[in-house]
């Protein structure tokens, strides 16, 4: 037994099972943890965003705002100014109405028909080449379009079609007017071509339309989408603003152009970063390993077993992984959402979830290592108020780290976040009250902003706990909590085919965790552990004392040998029957542990008598149990409580005096036969043990008064 006084073994050790498969094991998949989590720090730590202030329009600034760097911003109001200038710059463009070209076309055609004086003044034309022509200035005319000589620049400017695009402005567009001679020229030409027409046709048919009148409206639509294409052309003008100007003043009123000024300047902050620089790319390298060369040395020091343990390693890096990826997720929804909510929650909470992960599946005290590894890296990479964001992290995280120890439902989880939510709800008042913005509508975003994370972290704990215990193969107070059901398919079955035995459990139980609780052992799993530690028994039960009745022994039927072997049986049974059912590798090793490698002495003193009294024909390994032997104080109680149990029931009367020689009896003889010797129980811890299972039994079997038989009284 290993007596030493500074030495207290975990008592999470026992939430993992000390079967180590190559995954366990395996240095090289150690390696290739360590690469990831360097990898993924390092990018948390190089692709950090920038801060700037983005105020609401419309809202009116309580500071200063100052140019951090030079930058050009995209100034929308210049922009726009100018385009609407150019707008200005568009006249009016004009169409022959075509109402008009119909009614001309129409009056034509009657002279042709009704008059055959044409005839002799368009010289050899037939009526076809009339009405083709005719045909011709009306397809002309409908295409036709009139405008100013400067709006008629600015669409070849922007390389606008101009064709069929005549300089001419209408004086009144109420009255009809008569086409000019160049618009007259210009028809006859494209109209009615010199190669195609007689020359008196072409005058003939020219002359006459020339004479009629025609009325003029706007092309609106031509009009509109000229306008739309000068400004469309204008381009954008860029303003530049130097460092140390003053971008918004106090008291002024948030404008579009304010906001994209902000906006530019934080896209030249970040790309001044230059993220993709050899040296900005070596910095980030080093702080990761610096980091990590930190985190590495405390955990050989004083976590030993989680460097040794693949699993473990994987569960805290995996942990912590996910607190960085939620953070940057919600900081990176903060920063791009619309409506400043990176201001409106100043001091998002985000620690208290992986403190009480880690609390829950792993120990407080890697819990409270990580809380601060967690709040010094978020605080370095992360767009938040540095001062404020560091003490709501880490006050909360330790408020639920305290308060995770008593943790038995999955519910009191919301329980212990209630609680850290109170802590933060202090430290904003304090923060409010240290600013003098006590009476702001800040102090009201601050704790709902804190109650809300707090809420989805207890939710969130609550989804993922049960995936990382199956996952992980952890088992949790909570864990032990829903294997004590006694619906429990295990159990029921028990309490069922061997009812002693089921009851002989729940005394060692009691026994072991009020034991266990005496030295600050794990009272709980004392108590779960032991309600299966015998559940080999079903297989046989009647072979053992406390399910026999009527007096019935059947050991009497066979020899000492083979009752030896039945007996020793159990713990092989009941191992095989603990893999079948699931149950923790925990309960495993109790059920392995609980006897060690103890003699059947009844049954081997038999065995011995059997050969008149000489022992040396007898081998004591057909007597003993295959252990091994315990290794953890749990697993002694355990066995010290069954065995005192057991053996209590032999006593005429339970008294302190009985009890307390029948302990000191059985304690040392399992010491002489080195049943202790591996595990960390002390010499100080094995006598409070003692004493507790002496007064815990000794309450069990307290006598009670003698009530008389009723009679009747008339």
């Amino acid at each position: 037994m290993h007596d030493k006084l500074n030495e207290l073994k975990n008592d999470s050790e026992l939430k993992f099972s000390r079967e180590q498969g190559f995954f366990d094991k395996s240095s090289g998949v150690r390696a290739l943890i360590a690469v990831f989590f360097i990898f993924c720090l390092f990018l948390f730590l190089h692709f950090r965003d920038v801060k700037v202030e983005t105020l609401e329009i419309g809202s009116i600034a309580q500071n200063f705002t100052v140019a951090q760097v030079d930058f050009d911003f995209y100034d929308n109001e210049v922009t726009l100014l100018l385009r609407q200038q150019a707008g200005r710059d568009i006249g009016k463009i004009y169409v022959i109405s075509q109402k008009e070209i119909r009614d001309n076309r129409d009056l034509f055609e009657d002279f042709l028909v009704k008059k055959q004086s044409w005839r002799d003044e368009a010289g050899n034309a037939t009526f076809e080449d009339m009405y083709e022509g005719m045909d011709a200035i009306e397809n002309l005319m409908l295409t036709l379009r009139f405008t100013d000589p400067r709006t008629l620049n600015k669409m070849e400017e922007v390389k606008l079609d101009t064709k069929n695009y005549l300089i001419f402005a209408p004086p009144d567009l109420n009255q009809k007017v008569k086409l000019p001679r160049k618009i007259r020229d210009y028809i006859r030409e494209k109209a009615l071509p010199e190669d195609h027409y007689e020359p008196e046709t072409a005058k003939f048919i020219i002359d006459w339309f020339a004479d009629q009148g025609w009325k003029f409206e706007e092309d609106i639509p031509a009009q509109r989408k000229l306008r739309s294409t000068v400004q469309a052309s204008v381009p954008e003008k860029y303003t530049h603003v130097a460092a140390g100007n003053r971008i918004i003043d106090q008291g002024d009123k948030i404008t579009p152009r304010n906001l994209a000024m902000l906006l530019s300047m934080k896209q030249v902050l970040r790309e001044k970063r230059n993220l993709w620089h050899p040296a900005t790319i070596i910095g980030s390298l080093l702080m990761t390993l610096i980091i990590t060369g930190i985190c590495y040395p405390y955990l050989v020091v004083n976590h030993k077993q989680i460097i040794q343990s693949n699993r473990k390693l994987f569960l805290l890096v995996t942990i912590v992984l996910l607190t960085l990826a939620l953070s940057k997720l919600t900081e990176s929804v903060l920063i791009s959402s619309y409506g400043n909510l990176i201001d409106v929650v100043r001091y998002p909470v985000f620690v208290p979830f992986a403190a009480i992960m880690l609390c829950c599946l792993m120990n407080a005290h890697i819990a409270t290592f990580v809380s601060g590894f967690l709040v010094i890296v978020l605080s370095m990479t992360l767009a938040f108020d540095r001062p404020g964001f560091m003490i709501m992290n880490l006050a909360p995280a330790i408020v639920a780290i305290l308060n995770i120890k008593t943790l038995r439902q999955r519910k009191e989880i919301f329980i212990v976040c209630g609680k850290a939510w109170i802590c933060s709800a202090l430290i904003v008042l304090s923060i409010n009250f240290y600013n003098n913005t006590v009476w702001g509508t800040g102090i009201m975003t601050d704790l709902f902003g804190s109650a809300l994370c707090m809420l989805l972290t207890a939710v969130m704990v609550v989804g993922l706990l049960p995936l990382f215990e199956s996952s992980f193969k952890i088992m949790t107070e909570v864990t032990l909590m829903e294997y004590m059901d006694p619906n429990n398919d295990l159990l029921r079955r028990l309490s069922i085919e061997a009812p002693g035995t089921y009851q002989h459990s729940v005394v060692v139980g009691n026994l072991a965790e009020a034991a266990a609780l005496a030295i600050g052992a794990n009272g709980l799993f004392c108590r779960v552990s032991t309600l299966y530690h015998d559940i080999g028994k079903m297989v046989t039960p009647q072979y053992f004392t406390e399910n026999q009745q009527a007096e019935m022994n059947i050991h009497q039927l066979l020899t000492p040998l083979e009752s030896g072997q039945v007996i020793i049986a159990h713990v092989s049974e009941g191992v095989l029957m603990a893999r079948k059912a699931g149950l923790p590798e925990q309960f495993i090793d109790i059920i392995k542990e609980h006897h060690g490698t103890t003699l059947v002495y009844y049954f081997f003193k038999k065995q011995i008598d059997a050969h008149g009294g000489d022992y040396t024909l007898v081998d004591q390994k057909d007597f003993r149990y295959a252990g091994p032997k315990p290794r953890s104080k749990e697993s002694a109680i355990i066995m010290i409580a069954d065995t005192l149990e057991a053996a209590s029931r032999s006593l005429e009367t339970i008294d302190e005096e009985s009890v307390r020689e029948l302990s000191d009896r059985l304690i040392k003889e399992k010491a002489e036969d080195g049943q202790f010797d591996e595990c960390p129980l002390t010499f100080q811890e094995l006598a409070v043990v003692k004493e507790t299972l002496i007064a815990t039994l000794c309450a069990f079997a307290h006598s009670r008064v003698k009530y008389p038989r009723r009679e009747e009284y008339k």
